[in-house]
């Protein structure tokens, strides 16, 4: 599985998106495996695929989950604690929560690799101090 930010997703359901043709192009280098996510960067991905095409990228969204061509990471109670510690570390960032949300899932699923076009990952460090390798 590929842990993939919010961007990724927004960019590839919206054809308009100034990213879209980019992440077409990576996602088709990419092992055709499930991308993976957590709830928190699903919901900013719903979120923002609604304000830009309302239900209809919504609804585009949710076949990707119901095909699962994208699945959810259930955060544990010890990743929201390290969320809000990540959060604090990088205060001056700022760390968003989808993004610490991923670094903690990064961590628990000892993933390196994430799909992202948040230039803030190259900054972020896991617990033992690696960067994370980013596809972008």
């Amino acid at each position: 599985m590929i842990l993939t930010d919010t961007g990724p997703i927004v960019a590839l359901l919206n054809a308009d998106d100034q990213f879209h043709e980019q992440c077409a192009r990576l996602l088709d280098r990419l092992p055709p495996v499930p991308l993976l996510t957590t709830q928190i960067c699903f919901t900013e991905a719903m979120y923002l695929l609604g304000s830009v095409g309302g239900i209809q990228y919504q609804n585009a969204l949710w076949e990707w989950y119901t095909a699962k061509r994208l699945e959810l990471h259930n955060s544990t109670p010890e990743e929201f604690l390290r969320m809000q510690g990540l959060m604090q570390l990088y205060e001056d960032t700022p760390m968003d929560l989808a993004d610490a949300s991923l670094v903690a899932a990064a961590e628990c699923l000892s993933i390196n690799r994430i799909f992202a076009l948040d230039t803030d990952f190259y900054v972020y460090r896991l617990g033992d101090g690696s960067a994370l390798d980013i596809i972008r």
